[in-house]
């Protein structure tokens, strides 16, 4: 069983569930709490310093949003990784990514093009101040959100969101090299300059390469990870 978490307790200003939401969600993306940790309420209550009500309702978020599973019987707990399981995700996603991104161009005016093109400026800053791979998946993230909700289809949202959240587990394989975050950038870049131009399709075709280009990496990422461990194994 992993180790229980060790969470500081909750600071600054805002909605106490929000804040709580955050400081779990950054938790699992910065892998302080590992895939397979035990959500417990109380437990995260007492370590974030809050009541149980907003744990509670945080938990139901990251299990809304792909990063935690419940499970009957055990209750909830952080997603768990397996290789297999985000290759298929990916291949799905995909799909849904590029309709995404083609119904978004439909729908797109200045001030969403400006938003997208806010977002990939601060995460070229990020990239640019070495930012770590919690605050760059976090932008990965509010970019991907932020074309899924110019799409403006409730059903696509609702399918994509749980896909999305749990393929950003990835990343953090991904993002162990120093070139993987200027190429999914770079990606960025390339899907809202098609989308700018208005030609849905090209929009589409854009973030269908993104999205394979990830399973691809991924696949280069989990091979170099295995090759070591086969190493250690017949030594």
């Amino acid at each position: 069983m992993p180790p229980a978490p060790r969470l500081a307790p909750l600071t600054g200003e805002g909605l106490l569930a929000d804040r709580t939401y955050a400081a779990l969600k950054k938790a699992i993306l910065d892998n302080t709490l590992p895939p397979g940790t035990a959500l417990s309420v109380p437990e995260l209550a007492r370590q974030l310093d809050v009541s149980r009500s907003p744990v509670r309702e945080a938990v139901q978020r990251l299990i809304h949003d792909g990063l935690a599973t419940h499970t009957p019987h055990r209750g909830a707990e952080v997603s768990r990784v397996d290789i297999d399981d985000l290759r298929q995700l990916y291949v799905v996603r995909e799909q849904l990514e590029g309709l995404a991104a083609r119904l978004a161009t439909e729908h797109l005016d200045g001030d969403g093009l400006a938003q997208l093109r806010g977002i990939i400026a601060e995460h070229e800053a990020a990239l640019a101040a070495d930012a770590d791979n919690a605050a760059q998946i976090e932008l990965d993230m509010r970019f991907h959100r932020a074309v899924r909700e110019f799409a403006e289809n409730p059903h696509l949202l609702a399918a994509l969101e749980p896909i999305a959240g749990r393929s950003h587990f990835a990343l953090h394989s991904l993002w162990r090299g120093a070139e993987a975050p200027r190429l999914a950038l770079d990606e960025h870049r390339a899907v809202v300059d098609a989308m700018a131009t208005g030609d849905p399709e090209m929009a589409e075709a854009a973030a269908r390469r993104h999205i394979s280009r990830l399973r691809v990496r991924l696949g280069q990422a989990t091979a170099r990870e295995a090759t070591p461990r086969r190493l250690r194994a017949e030594q």
